[in-house]
């Protein structure tokens, strides 16, 4: 009777062992608000649950966080109730410099993946020479290295408990393995979009699309499509200008620029302005930035594609949007229309059917709903007179 009752009791009762496990986190890119505010929760979860170590698999050139934030940052890694480490490894190239740098000093151990460099500025030193001067206390290819040496490693709180065990399987070399549960995190879908935003050649890119956007809008005078989507894109490059130490002046050159481009879209031909748009656009992405830059191919890259799309590819949709199909701009020389605008010297009519950008004599204003004749035609601007004591009265 009483093993019956100890049966039905046990279960209840028995507390499982909290199950031991390690937490990984990317830190990847610069050290920006974003990713602040997820290591800091991450060490918060890590004390919470009892974490053997925290792992910051860290990739970065710096930070761009205000200088607060990174030295609360810091302090909070080297006074973690559980170890914090690093490794600075994964694909590529991986680099610990500047405020990333401060974070590798104040961790517990430091891991290091060949090819890795590390120190207060580029291009700091290898990871050999980090762990000749004991910058760096373990040699680690891989993460998996990386945590299998972290046992018994001491730090301010004791030893590291991340226990192994060597698996031995036919035809392969004894392993070691860690007996405790990898538990990886990253930011949440938001946090990683503002995070990537948050980057000099995103934000960078994001602006100019955004700016084009404008003006494609401008002049096919769609349905507010394009406007939309360039307002969505600009809020973005906005919020990332805004996490980065951005230059204002760097950023009216290139808006400055694309008005330049725009100018010569309204004449019909790339003239002066192409050359000064192009010119503005370059001196602003050069300069963008305080400390960082944009990739010289990134910004050929764009320099080519904005040319390319507003001297060739915008006046060719704004024919297509504005010019009748299966007639010849050519063939509207004698049409008549009406003034959709006062046309002095410039404004807007309609010829059969459609809007298109006109300009007249500055000596004979056409005031708006005025009857007008084409007389011309200059790329995408219509050249108009007066109906009525034009030219063509006076060839009769």
């Amino acid at each position: 009777m009483l093993g019956a009752l100890l049966a039905l009791t046990t279960p209840a009762d028995a507390q499982s062992p909290p199950v031991r496990h390690v937490d990984v986190v990317e830190v990847d890119g610069l050290v920006d608000g974003v990713l602040v505010d997820f290591v800091h929760d991450a060490i918060d979860s890590a004390e919470g649950t009892d974490a053997a170590a925290l792992v910051l698999q860290l990739d970065s050139t710096g930070g761009v966080a205000p200088d607060a934030d990174i030295a609360r940052l810091v302090r909070r890694v080297r006074d973690a109730s559980v170890p914090v480490t690093v490794w600075v490894g994964g694909s590529g190239r991986p680099r610990a410099y500047r405020e990333a740098f401060d974070i590798v000093q104040a961790s517990a151990v430091v891991g290091v993946a060949p090819g890795a460099r590390l120190g207060a500025e580029p291009p700091g030193v290898s990871g050999t020479d980090a762990l000749r001067r004991k910058t760096a206390d373990i040699n680690a290819p891989t993460l998996r290295n990386f945590l299998v040496e972290l046992d018994g490693r001491p730090w301010s709180g004791g030893r590291i408990d991340v226990p192994t065990q060597v698996v031995r399987q036919p035809g392969r070399d004894p392993e070691r393995r860690v007996q405790v549960e990898v538990r990886f995190a990253k930011p949440d879908l938001v946090a990683s979009l503002l995070h990537g935003v948050a980057t000099p050649s995103v934000a960078y890119l994001l602006l100019v699309v955004g700016l084009l956007l404008l003006v494609f809008e401008f002049f096919t005078a769609g349905v507010g499509v394009a406007a939309g989507v360039a307002v969505l894109v600009l809020g973005l490059a906005a919020y990332g200008l805004g996490e980065l130490p951005t230059r204002l002046s760097a950023v009216l050159l290139i808006a400055v620029g694309v008005g330049g481009y725009s100018i010569d879209i309204q004449a019909g031909a790339p003239r002066t302005w192409t050359v000064l748009g192009t010119a503005a656009i370059a001196a602003g992405s050069v300069r963008l930035y305080d400390g960082l830059s944009v990739p010289l191919w990134i910004m050929a890259v764009v320099l080519a594609g904005t040319a390319l799309a507003m001297v060739s590819g915008m006046p060719a949709m704004v024919r297509a949007r504005f010019s009748t199909p299966t007639i010849g701009r050519e063939s509207m020389i004698g049409d008549s229309g009406v003034a959709l605008d006062r046309v002095a010297p410039e404004g807007r009519v309609e010829v059969r059917g459609a809007p298109w950008r006109a300009r007249t004599n500055r000596a004979t204003p056409i005031a708006v709903g005025e009857v007008i004749r084409v007389v011309g035609i200059d790329g995408l601007v219509l050249e108009v007179e007066p109906e009525a004591g034009g030219a063509k009265d006076y060839r009769h």
